[in-house]
């Protein structure tokens, strides 16, 4: 807009008219609490300075008169959950702020904080489904804005009185995909790279995971001893580990680590150059395998079980694999066909056993004679 000079009107940032061409002004800024409002400031000029004003006071933190409006929408709350993942170190920050920016923010952004109820939710749900989105996906978006609203309730002074009733949807029971011990030779057989034979060893034999794999640094791998020592702080859950290597992962990480430096990473393409995808490769090998739709993480969930069947207490197992909670080493002890099928050869194997054991009142000869004593069990 330009005024009768012909010079464009400055604008000032928070200050509009609700009505264009009322003459009447408003501003619109944050408080010291983080709380947007809005107020009524009539002419321009005085807008202006008032806008002015309320931002230093809230600089100073200087409490905002309570007859002057507060409105506190969703996306006000947004900013405290980044801040408590960084607070407290949550390594999952990446993907919480990209399903905010991507999904939740763009469909509650502009809702005012208080009045978001469980029919909003409800139709976020019917939206996100209809774009193809899993229950489990939506649960994970969902429990984002909850946890932004709990951190909103327990504020000082808090920005919303209550937290509605988040729906929780069903998920899909947990991937039950594994691999075989001939499936794993066959995708050893698969590849003639030192790198891709190293990593897929390791991880059917202890369950690390593929970002602690592609992390591991040749001073983590101590050769006299047979240990790999994963540093705390570079695991999911933080937490160091330290395994004893097996006879076929010492051989091929001996040849990874050869005339390579402390620091350099342990698998490496030709040149020496870091491996920090392979997808390709992965996609490649499975194909050949003949073991179309194989996760790497299948090879995770395999370490696990095969360690539980092989005699390794469970308590040692989770500290290997570096499941922290039980619940999630649950999922991945799963069964297999050929489980249930061991388990039906013990039952009967047992039950023929047990028929064989002589009666505790028979003899070689015949029936035990009633007048003969009968040797008391001590409990």
């Amino acid at each position: 807009m330009k005024t009768a000079t012909g010079i464009p009107e400055k604008k000032v940032k928070g200050v509009y008219e609700k009505v264009h061409g009322s003459g009447v002004w408003w501003i619109q800024y944050h408080d010291s609490e983080g709380r947007r409002r809005r107020e009524k400031a009539g002419a321009k000029s005085v807008a202006i300075k008032l806008v002015g004003k309320r931002r230093n006071d809230a600089w100073e933190n200087i409490k905002m008169p309570e007859n002057i409006r507060s409105v506190v929408r969703v996306a006000d709350l947004a900013p405290a959950l980044a801040r408590d993942y960084r607070v407290n170190e949550q390594k999952s920050l990446r993907s919480v702020e990209h399903r905010l920016r991507k999904h939740v923010l763009p469909f509650f952004a502009s809702m005012k904080a208080e009045q978001l109820g469980t029919d909003d939710l409800n139709r976020y749900v019917d939206a996100r489904r209809s774009a193809g989105a899993a229950n489990g996906t939506i649960n994970r978006e969902l429990a984002a804005l909850k946890r932004i609203y709990n951190l909103a309730r327990t504020s000082t002074p808090p920005k919303v009185r209550d937290v509605p009733v988040f729906p929780h949807l069903k998920e899909s029971p947990p991937r039950k995909g594994f691999v075989e011990d001939r499936q794993y030779e066959a995708l050893i057989a698969g590849t003639g790279e030192l790198w891709l034979r190293a990593i897929l060893a390791v991880a059917y034999t202890f369950g690390f995971r593929r970002s602690e794999l592609l992390s591991l640094r040749v001073r983590q791998v101590d050769l006299l001893a047979g240990i790999i020592h994963l540093d705390p702080g570079t695991t999911k859950n933080d937490d160091g580990r330290t395994v004893k290597m097996t006879k076929e992962v010492w051989e091929l990480l001996a040849e990874c680590v050869k005339g390579k430096e402390p620091d350099h990473h342990v698998f490496t393409r030709s040149g020496n150059e870091p491996v920090l995808d392979f997808r390709a490769a992965w996609a490649s090998l499975t194909t050949a395998a003949e073991l179309p739709g194989l996760l790497f993480h299948d090879l995770r969930r395999s370490a696990v079980r095969n360690m539980v069947r092989r005699g390794v207490p469970e308590t040692v197992a989770m500290k290997i694999s570096g499941h922290k909670t039980r619940s999630v080493f649950d999922r991945y002890d799963v069964t297999s066909g050929a489980d249930l099928e061991q388990a039906a050869v013990l039952i009967e194997t047992g039950r023929a056993r047990q028929t064989e054991i002589p009666s505790a009142t028979t003899t070689a000869t015949g029936p035990m004679a009633a007048s003969e004593p009968v040797a008391h069990v001590v409990q």
